[in-house]
């Protein structure tokens, strides 16, 4: 047997990276990679379980990881019967190397699905890869070689990685989104949106990035006006592009976001993150005329604003760069051109602007007699870069007194010019905020608003546009941020667009049997490293013939944005060998929507979002044949719940006296609590950072798991942080974790004897005999058979009150640190009852068997190997704990409560004893009767005659209560009723867990 051990595993990995490598093949990307099961592989033999279960063998985490991979191999398929629960992690770029962020998520998704799978369903828990991309592209670039090679030994080597996590991933479900044979479906799915107008080409003013030469939507142009991959100042050039038509589809987008809201199925924040994309706002456009000096312009600015109770404070009119009236006077005015290429390296929020030399506005209410002076007054006009191009006219009215952004910018080009109020939070205008702020909120109209002093600034919004609508200069209007979805890319490496165009024809869509239309072999472009789109090169593949008149046409050379294939990847996932079509409609009914997808918050806007447009769109078509009656008013949502995990950040080490990041070879570890720099002899500034390789703090997953094992690693891993935080990843306190699950295994190994002798007997019956057998004894048997009751009880209380926590932590998902917690305390438990005289041996068999299946999600190899060792004895074969196929006759089973914690509540409880409000001691009195629960002044009464009769009462707390005030009586004869008498006041706290005596 192969031990993967720190020593072995550099050897290990590229040796089972050369086997499986050969597999890995373009056109069918991944064939499945499983062992074929023999009928009765899954049942092990005795001699194999007894090699595992001799107590004194040190517990072996990493041999138990190899030994039991290869069991599940040899699993049987699971009963495709039961209910299904689809788990989906968001599926991994192939970059080369998996990172912690990848093992953290990953786990989380197994460690869910191995749970569902133990509560007998049907767990699809599927891996693929999300193959196309522009790195895949650069690095072909970079190296000479063509990307699909590149991306093959990716998949193969990151492949490896995942297998030595003990993930339960049903390969045979294998994508990867540059095969084919998925690719195929995109372009058909891209041709149903064509073939309902949702998918077109427009000219339109794109974002290029000149180093990766292809254009970028929106989304990935950050706010310094720099690509989101290659770092570079994007351009923006004029390009006929195709587009998604998502804006069909921005209702349901918005009203359905109320239903991931129920029961916070989705985070409240990503649903905000989501809402605000769309940024559906209700408001009005507005013309303000135009003074224009020697300048042939529009005759009036468009401005929309959904504020128009605060356009008696509009102080200066404000364009975006791309407004028509700035093209048309930069074509004149080289100063203004200078400006606008200046901007963008600026971010968009700067606060720089051009004031345009000839121009000003009017503002339409000038036009009213009774509009106060200053509102009459012609209006600056600036090109700014805070305004946007593509969101509402490319304007915007500057109201300094009521606009933060509008604020700044006034402040910073006319400091010395008051700013001007037009409402205020009340009619005295008193509480109205400070000079120097803008006031934001909705009020009341101020006097800088003429004849509607006083009135509602919403009411006045709206008196204010009929107006003007009345005079054709204004007009509301419904505005949304989101806009249609632009998916060309000037590339290679992704999915290409089946679009012909024909002189005579136009864009004809590729027939669906010549479908897919595969990328073409360009190896002497990767060969010479050029950097370009090689398809628009690619005669042969460029030139064919149309498919309507037959007459000569050329291919689109665009290629599809990688948003598109993880849009629908998890539709495929459900049936990945449909070679007719992405799924079939019955396989969608019956396994869609995903239950439970995890993955991290960076994705919150884009990816869901087009995930959400691209799953209405098909649950809607005929690929998913929806029942029409009730197609219009249904729900279609991709997925039920959305987990976000935290990022996990590395310990990082810098210099004190320059602050630079220190390397491993840098800092004296040898004592990990006093770490010293090399170098200077100095403690170094800890921190926890983003990992990344200048910091130097970065962990591969492989080798911690090659040092400490995947089970360990898992563990360590889900107890260190709630799943929503960020988790700062410490490698000693591992050292925790491995001390419990050798208390845990030391006691599977204890009571594995005991395992065959009691099988028959459930704790219940046993407690219900046991309590039958007290109620009969008397005198010191019964005192005998009441100890017995309260050490079992403790225990088997413990695992019931586990069983509730654990399985809400699970269901949750974002408190799983906390079942590691839970498990380690009934571990505690169970240890320090197991010996004591009395306990019953099907309590202990039942209380251990329960903890291994608890903690079965999070260890898997660990607890296989726990429960092969409890099922040891008598019997020549053992299931493995996972084994919930439908030939099972019992079936291994997550634990749920038996209804006994009614009957095991403790006889006796913990009770502290404060004196002025200072602890003085605690000591055992009975549990407080139920009759007595809600009565204060018979259960203060009942609790102080309890405490003053235990030993504690009255050799510690009876001499500070009465020696002072009894001075010739026994302590033995004080009661209840002259303790109470002594005490000015005495508080009974948590139902008698507290007991406060003031004196």
């Amino acid at each position: 047997m192969l031990v993967i051990r720190g020593s072995n595993m550099g050897r290990y990995l590229p040796q089972r990276l050369a086997q499986v490598a050969p597999r890995c093949r373009l056109g069918n990307l991944l064939q499945p990679y499983h062992h074929r099961p023999s009928p009765s592989a899954h049942l092990l033999s005795k001699a194999t379980w007894r090699s595992y279960a001799d107590s004194s063998r040190k517990l072996d985490l990493l041999a138990l990881d190899q030994k039991w991979r290869e069991k599940w191999s040899t699993l049987p398929p699971v009963d495709t019967s039961r209910e299904h629960k689809y788990v989906l992690p968001m599926f991994p770029y192939p970059s080369g190397s998996l990172h912690l962020g990848h093992l953290r998520v990953y786990t989380i998704a197994d460690v869910v699905a191995r749970f569902y799978a133990l509560q007998g369903h049907k767990v699809i828990l599927p891996m693929g890869w999300d193959a196309f991309g522009l790195p895949a592209e650069n690095a072909a670039i970079e190296r000479g070689i063509n990307p699909a090679n590149w991306t093959k030994q990716n998949i193969a080597k990151m492949k490896e990685q995942l297998e030595v996590m003990n993930g339960s991933w049903d390969w045979s479900r294998e994508l990867a989104t540059c095969d084919p044979e998925f690719y195929k479906h995109t372009q058909k799915i891209f041709l149903a949106l064509h073939e309902k107008g949702l998918a077109y080409q427009a000219e339109a003013e794109v974002n290029y990035d000149p180093v990766d030469k292809t254009v970028l939507a929106n989304e990935q142009v950050d706010a310094n006006g720099r690509s989101w991959r290659s770092g570079a100042v994007v351009e923006k050039r004029k390009l006929k592009q195709w587009f998604l038509r998502i804006s069909e589809f921005r209702e349901a987008l918005l009203k359905d976001l109320e239903t991931l809201g129920v029961n916070e199925s989705w985070p409240e924040r990503v649903l905000a993150m989501q809402k605000n994309w769309l940024g559906k706002s209700n408001g009005a456009t507005i013309k303000f005329p135009i003074l224009a000096f020697d300048q042939d312009v529009h005759a009036a600015i468009e401005v929309f604003t959904s504020r128009p109770d605060t356009l008696f404070g509009v102080q200066y009119i404000a364009l975006a760069s791309t407004h028509p009236v700035v093209a048309k006077l930069a074509a004149q005015d080289p100063e203004l051109q200078a400006f606008l290429d200046t901007l963008p390296g600026l971010p968009k929020d700067s606060k720089v602007g051009y004031l345009l030399p000839h121009i000003r506005a009017i503002n339409p209410l000038a036009y009213h007699e009774q509009t106060p002076e200053a509102t009459k007054k012609s209006l600056p006009v600036y090109v700014a870069p805070y305004v946007l191009g593509d969101y509402g006219e490319g304007a915007v009215m500057g109201v300094p007194g009521h606009d933060v952004r509008d604020h700044a910018f006034w402040k910073e080009h006319h400091y010395d010019e008051p700013v001007r109020f037009v409402l205020a939070s009340s009619e005295d205008e008193s509480t109205t905020a400070l000079a120097n702020e803008p006031f934001v909120d909705h009020g009341v109209m101020t006097e800088h608003s003429g004849l509607y002093k006083g009135k509602s600034s919403k009411d006045v919004g709206k008196m204010l546009v009929a107006m003007l609508e009345a005079a054709d200069l204004a007009k509301e209007v419904e505005k949304w941020r989101l806009k249609d979805w632009l998916i060309s890319r000037q590339r290679y490496w992704g999915t290409p667009i089946p679009i012909i165009h024909c002189g005579s024809c136009g864009p004809v869509p590729v027939p669906d049997d010549q479908l897919p239309v595969k990328l073409p072999e360009v190896d002497g472009h990767w060969a010479e490293k050029k950097a370009g789109n090689p398809l628009e090169t690619a005669e042969e593949w460029v030139n064919t013939s149309c498919p309507k008149c037959g007459g000569a046409a050329k291919r689109d050379t665009d290629t599809m944005d990688t948003f598109v294939d993880s849009s629908w990847y998890y539709m495929r996932f459900i049936d990945p060998h449909n070679e007719s079509a992405p799924f079939s409609p019955e396989k969608a009914k019956s396994l869609l929507p995903v239950d439970l997808y995890i993955g991290g918050v960076e994705h919150a806007i884009l990816h869901l979002l087009y995930a959400r447009f691209i799953y209405k769109f098909l649950m809607t078509s005929p690929l998913a044949a929806p029942e029409k009656a009730s197609s219009e008013d249904a729900v279609y949502e991709p997925f039920k719940r959305l987990i976000t995990q935290g990022m996990v950040h590395g310990k990082t080490y810098s210099d004190p006296a320059t602050g630079r990041f220190l390397k491993p070879d840098e800092v004296d570890l040898s004592n990990p609590s006093q770490p010293k720099v090399i170098a200077t002899g100095e403690t170094p500034l800890v921190s926890y950072e983003k990992m990344s390789k200048s910091k130097y703090n970065g962990v591969d997953p492989t080798d911690f798991i090659a040092q400490y094992g995947a089970d360990a690693t898992r563990a360590h891993m889900l107890f260190q942080a709630p799943v929503s935080e960020v988790l700062d990843w410490d490698e000693e306190k591992i050292a925790g974790v491995l001390r419990w699950l050798n208390r845990v295994y030391s006691l599977v190994t204890k009571t594995s004897p005991l395992v065959s002798q009691h099988q028959t007997t459930t704790p219940k019956e046993y407690f219900e005999s046991l309590s039958a057998d007290i109620t009969k004894a008397k005198g010191g048997e019964k005192d005998k058979l009441q100890a017995e009751w309260d050490t079992n009880a403790a225990v088997w209380r413990g695992v019931q009150n586990t069983i509730a926590s654990v399985t809400v932590s699970y269901d949750k998902v974002y408190t799983l640190n906390t079942v590691i917690s839970d498990l380690m305390i009934l571990t505690n438990t169970i240890v320090d009852h197991f010996d004591v005289e009395g306990m019953s041996p099907a309590v202990k068999t039942e209380a251990v068997s329960s903890l291994v299946r608890m903690v079965a999600p999070i260890t898997p190899a660990f607890a296989e190997e726990c429960w092969s060792i409890l099922h040891s004895h008598g019997e020549e074969t053992t299931r493995s704990i996972f084994d919930t196929s439908s030939s099972s006759s019992v079936g291994v089973k997550f634990p749920v409560a038996d209804g006994t914690l009614e009957m095991l509540k403790p006889r006796m409880q913990t009770c502290a004893v404060q004196i002025n409000g200072k602890m003085k001691l605690a000591v055992e009195v009975p549990a407080v009767p139920e009759g007595l629960a809600g009565d204060g002044d018979k259960l203060r009464e009942w609790l102080v005659g309890e405490i003053i009769k235990t030993e504690e009462g009255r050799t510690r707390l009876l001499p500070v209560l009465v020696g002072a005030s009894v001075e010739n009586k026994g302590k033995g004869d004080v009661g209840a009723e002259e303790v109470l008498k002594v005490a000015k006041k005495v508080i009974v706290i948590k139902g008698g867990k507290l007991v406060n005596f003031v004196l």
